[in-house]
């Protein structure tokens, strides 16, 4: 890409990093002749991510989403079941949820990393076990790549006798209490979408300890086919696997994982030191970033402190052709989820309200680094 163009190109949160061997090993897949589903390049990366994450199975997906969907299932939930869920997340968390006929129950996050708050998770499950209801699984979410606070959550989930599914659709790579992403509660699931901090173009994982629960995933995920020489079929299933091409795509992408994580983590480092003297504005979830894949960087803006709002720095961004966004609007905010339970602190709606997601990509170029961070400080001047 020319330097010209590269200067009038829009910026992106967090654009796809893929380079030649991602390339090359889909090229390999491609002559092998496994070009539909599974195939060689599905076994290797499942047993590179199982490894990867510390995990006994790994099963490749078509999405982080269907992830979710197989977890809860083999969780129970369905109808006449609650699952809790944080409202501070992207809508595919209680997506899922509604796809087994569960109940989403909405829950506040901690102001400081936007992850469910432990002591208001507890309350929740007090509450809903007065009420003599059935909570089918708590799904804590890694926000932004920063793993939840599992050495607070589990134990809770524990005392309740409660299944954990793990949302670690945005923190593979990350770790907590020495543990890596995705290692926590019963079930894990991964995404691998295009602005993920490792992409298969499409795709999603979901990790497990348990033998019988692999199985099962991989059945349902088959369409549920029954081992017969004709198509049977005694329940309904999925069309969830990954494809034997995209999966090359992740056995090139989990080699340069590092790699990648620690160019984001520089660039949060850069955000953090340009406001670091800034009143009223500070770098979301920081510090802590060595435990932390560094997804997306966000920055809080309190605007009576600051004199301007994170919308004031948003538009201008957008004027010169930066992309950047809010925090997840909550999910009790979604018109879609208007009548949905909620136990709420006014965190996630404070965090929506100031916080604003930076260009974040590994593949961003020192010029494209140097476009945001010279428009950021230009903004900053004026005010």
């Amino acid at each position: 890409m020319s330097a010209a163009h590269e200067a009038r190109q829009r910026i992106l949160l967090s654009p796809p990093d893929v380079g030649p061997r991602e390339e090359e090993l889909v090229v390999e897949a491609v002559r092998s002749g496994w070009i539909a589903p599974l195939g060689p390049m599905v076994d290797a990366f499942e047993q590179a991510m199982a490894e990867r994450t510390g995990r006994r199975h790994a099963v490749a997906l078509s999405s982080g989403t269907a992830a979710l969907h197989l977890a809860l299932l083999e969780a129970g939930a369905g109808p006449r079941t609650v699952v809790i869920v944080p409202t501070m997340t992207f809508a595919a968390t209680a997506n899922a949820v509604v796809y087994t006929g569960a109940e989403p129950f909405f829950v506040d996050c901690d102001k400081e990393t936007g992850n469910l708050h432990p002591e208001l998770l507890e309350r929740a499950l007090r509450e809903l076990r007065a009420a003599d209801e059935t909570v089918a699984a708590v799904i804590p979410v890694d926000l932004l790549g920063r793993c939840a606070d599992y050495t607070a959550l589990l134990p809770i989930c524990e005392r309740f006798g409660v299944t954990v599914v793990s949302d670690a659709a945005e923190s593979f790579g990350s770790s907590h209490a020495g543990r890596p992403a995705g290692s926590f509660g019963s079930t894990a699931a991964l995404s691998f979408n295009g602005n993920k901090v490792m992409t298969t173009s499409g795709g999603g994982m979901l990790l497990t300890d348990d033998t019988a629960t692999a199985d099962r995933v991989r059945y349902l995920s088959t369409q549920a086919r029954q081992p017969a020489v004709h198509y049977e079929h005694t329940e309904v299933g999925y069309n969830y696997r990954l494809s034997n091409l995209l999966a090359a795509v992740g056995i090139a992408q989990l080699e340069r994982l590092d790699e990648m994580i620690g160019r984001r983590r520089a660039l949060r480092r850069q955000y953090a030191e340009l406001l670091g003297s800034v009143s009223g504005a500070r770098a979301f979830q920081h510090p802590g970033d060595e435990s932390d894949n560094c997804w997306l960087t966000a920055v809080v803006i309190d605007p009576a402190e600051a004199g301007w709002s994170a919308d004031d720095l948003r538009s201008t961004l957008d004027h010169a052709d930066i992309e950047s966004r809010p925090l997840w609007k909550p999910m009790h905010r979604q018109p879609v989820f208007a009548h949905a339970r909620t136990l709420l602190t006014g965190a996630a709606d404070g965090l929506f309200a100031t916080g604003l997601t930076l260009p974040s990509g590994s593949s961003l170029s020192a010029a494209q680094v140097d476009r945001v961070i010279s428009a950021i400080s230009a903004f900053l001047d004026r005010r």
